[in-house]
């Protein structure tokens, strides 16, 4: 079974993101981290539930990883053009105990990746080209290996996601992969013209949409 973990907002730069969010929230999301083995760096809020907001970037100051990178931030034209057309929370992180063996029957996931690379403590799904999975229909996903996101680690400012939708424009494709993967609180998929997300989360300042 794979299980929510968290929605990216994938951004051509953390400042973009960090700012749509607040625009869309109300809320200053805290720095998160710097990925140095994957060249990346974040921002990340507590949505409740063991469940978690990440906005990620291609860190300008970061290393080469030596391979493609996560959530497809090697392709900023694309990450741009993602963004101007309003697909910016762009996809989500699903966790998988043996990700060896899920990967195995979905190579559409992409390779599992022992994360950091000198000293491994998770691993992580990502295709050769560091694109999003089914175009970002389908989680990546990662493997905490006995050792969960410490949430007390993560800022908890009060959000709380209340909804989370698909657009896509085959549906019922979509909901029957999420029910083969048997995934643990997935998105609710309707019919759309093109791939979108779009959740719903309640703050101190109401309901909000973040997309």
């Amino acid at each position: 079974m794979l299980t929510l973990d968290h929605l990216t907002i994938i951004a051509p730069t953390l400042s973009e993101g960090v700012d749509h969010v607040r625009d869309c929230l109300e809320i200053e999301v805290p720095f998160g981290t710097r990925h140095l083995y994957m060249g990346t760096h974040n921002h990340r809020l507590q949505l409740g539930d063991g469940a978690y907001l990440e906005i990620v970037a291609r860190d300008p100051d970061g290393v080469d990883p030596g391979r493609a990178r996560w959530f497809g931030v090697d392709d900023p034209a694309q990450v741009r053009a993602d963004w101007n057309e309003g697909r910016r929370l762009r996809g989500w992180v699903a966790a998988a105990q043996g990700i060896e063996s899920t990967v195995g029957q979905h190579p559409e996931f992409g390779e599992v990746v022992s994360l950091p690379f000198d000293n491994p403590e998770f691993a992580f799904a990502i295709l050769a080209d560091g694109s999003l999975p089914l175009g970002g229909a389908l989680p990546s996903l990662i493997d905490h290996r006995n050792d969960p996101t410490k949430m007390s680690e993560i800022p908890d400012l009060d959000a709380r996601l209340v909804s989370f939708t698909l657009q896509h424009p085959s549906p019922e494709r979509v909901k029957a992969i999420y029910t083969e993967l048997q995934i643990d609180r997935p998105p609710s998929v309707k019919s759309g013209s093109s791939l979108r997300y779009e959740a719903v989360v309640e703050t101190p300042a109401g309901m909000h949409a973040l997309w």
